[in-house]
């Protein structure tokens, strides 16, 4: 795999995107599985153990939602839902559920690429550039993507963490949505703000605050990592 930027599983029904989507990421470094449905999701997935997943919304045997749940039950590998032009799709839901990103077909290759490197240079962090940062009950060290809240080790997506590692090095400033979308997504995200208020949301589910922080909201503004 020398040489390879990273392994990337392809599911959706319809053959011909597939092998568009396979070319133009193996022309840009990328090792390719492909699969049609829900069930060859779940044995490639399991037998490839891709870096990241490229998953269609409307796919047989087991839609992409069903799969993405499946895939969230026990694994954090980064996945980015596919959906046509017109489709009932919640995306809210989707990034709730924990997807990382989502795009809409039909859609330009450079935007593909531009999406699958953004999402992987997240995922992918370069060891020993950043410290942990430290309180007494919580710890999120950068280097190894690891959050310890009360002594335990909570798992969370990528984009999860980058936010809350966003926002804690930035102690008690005050972030817009819109400016931790460009900040923690990293390019010129074209999803609404709501994005952010999920992720807050999915946070302040595990992590319930310390005893001297805490993630505030800002009524009219934004969001914080106050520390006190």
């Amino acid at each position: 795999m020398d040489g390879i930027l990273g392994k990337i599983l392809i599911i959706d029904d319809d053959e011909n995107i597939c092998e568009v989507i396979k070319m133009y990421l193996e022309n840009s470094g990328y090792d390719t599985k492909v699969g049609h449905n829900g069930k060859e999701a779940q044995e490639l997935f399991m037998e490839y153990k891709p870096d990241l997943v490229l998953l269609d919304v409307m796919i047989p045997h087991m839609d992409g939602v069903d799969v993405l749940k499946w895939i969230r039950k026990d694994s954090e590998t980064p996945v980015i839902m596919l959906t046509a032009k017109g489709e009932t799709f919640d995306k809210v839901l989707a990034l709730e559920l924990g997807a990382d990103d989502y795009i809409v077909k039909p859609f330009e290759p450079k935007e593909l690429i531009a999406r699958v490197k953004a999402v992987m240079r997240r995922y992918n962090v370069e060891v020993g550039v950043k410290e942990a940062i430290t309180y007494p009950d919580l710890t999120v060290d950068v280097n190894s993507y690891n959050v310890t809240y009360n002594g335990n080790e909570i798992k969370m997506p990528p984009k999860e963490f980058e936010l809350l590692y966003y926002l804690a090095s930035n102690k008690n400033r005050v972030f817009t949505r819109e400016q931790l979308l460009c900040e923690v997504w990293g390019y010129d995200y074209p999803g609404d703000s709501r994005t952010v208020d999920v992720h807050i949301k999915r946070l302040r589910e595990k992590l319930h605050g310390g005893a001297n922080w805490q993630l505030e909201t800002v009524w009219g503004v934004g969001y914080k990592f106050e520390v006190k």
